[in-house]
């Protein structure tokens, strides 16, 4: 039973209304997370703010979704670990990338770096050692690709934490936590 009441879309008004029409046109339908932001509208817009900013950079949709996915699964969230499932297909990856991205692993060396990177700096609570910064840049990732992960996984630490204070009701298909956290 969620601990924080999500929004009734049809129920809402003035600005969690509007942002949850805009939410709703976009998806189909306004998943539980998203309205249970939008019991202030502030976090909300933050969100999905932060959420469009992200999707004008450097790393493509493959790749923040399998950053999501790492993430989720480093900080055990089911919620989250089912939406980026889903939504990792949608964007074009297969059963065998979201497992792989759960265990944060990769067939593309680049890809790699960046879930090792990511699951270093959610560990580490993002104080990664030379050593690992050294590593992801070994493996070719630019200043600017090491900050969009770090933004990223932020974004997702912040969904991770939503999701365990609210403990919304998972509205996607449930994959839940099968794999040891790191």
């Amino acid at each position: 039973m969620p601990r924080i009441t999500p929004l009734v879309h049809e129920q809402a008004t003035g600005k969690a209304k509007e942002l949850l029409d805009g939410v709703k046109g976009k998806f189909g339908f306004v998943p539980n997370m998203l309205a249970t932001m939008a019991q202030s509208p502030a976090v909300l817009r933050a969100y999905l703010d932060f959420s469009a900013a992200l999707a004008t950079g450097t790393l493509n949709a493959r790749v923040r979704e399998q950053i999501a996915l790492v993430v989720a699964e480093t900080n055990s969230c089911d919620y989250c670990a089912s939406a980026h499932s889903t939504i990792g297909k949608m964007v074009g990856l297969s059963d065998a990338d979201v497992a792989a991205a759960r265990d944060g692993a990769a067939t593309d060396p680049k890809i790699g770096a960046i879930l090792t990177l990511a699951r270093d700096l959610v560990t580490s609570k993002g104080r990664v050692s030379d050593d690992q910064l050294r590593a992801a840049r070994a493996a070719g990732l630019t200043d600017g690709e090491v900050a969009e992960v770090v933004a990223n996984v932020a974004i997702n630490i912040f969904t991770n934490y939503i999701n365990h204070v609210a403990d919304p009701v998972i509205d996607f298909p449930v994959k839940v936590k099968t794999r040891g956290a790191a």
